[in-house]
């Protein structure tokens, strides 16, 4: 079994850059497709970002296209978020997640990642 410690939240003005960190720890972690997802107040949780383990393929949610990065090293079980020019509209509990791999497809959706990190708050001040 994979556990996932998220870490790098915290408050930021808006234009700003935070990094988000995934530790995996457990069963090997180079098999798993990772994702992003976050969670604002009364809202839904939402797909940010995902990488698939063998070719490192990865999607982006239109309103973060362009300003995120997702990036893993499998020798440090390790995924991350580079998020750069921050927006109020950012702000949420970001969670990592892992699920098997779909065949090299990036998957969005929540069904497809059955571990999930215990999230981290990143807030974004106008």
């Amino acid at each position: 079994q994979v556990q996932l410690v998220e870490s790098g939240g915290g408050l930021v003005q808006a234009g700003g850059s935070l990094r988000l960190s995934c530790a995996a720890s457990g069963r090997t972690f180079s098999y798993y497709n990772m994702a992003w997802f976050r969670q604002a107040p009364g809202k839904d949780r939402d797909f940010v970002s995902a990488i698939t383990w063998g070719t490192g393929r990865t999607g982006y949610a239109d309103s973060v296209k362009g300003r995120f990065t997702i990036s893993r090293d499998n020798v440090k079980n390790t995924v991350y978020l580079q998020m750069n020019s921050l927006r109020p509209e950012d702000t949420a509990v970001y969670y990592c997640a892992a699920g098997p791999d779909a065949w090299g497809i990036v998957r969005r959706d929540i069904s497809a990642y059955a571990l999930w990190g215990q999230g981290a708050q990143v807030t974004v001040s106008s």
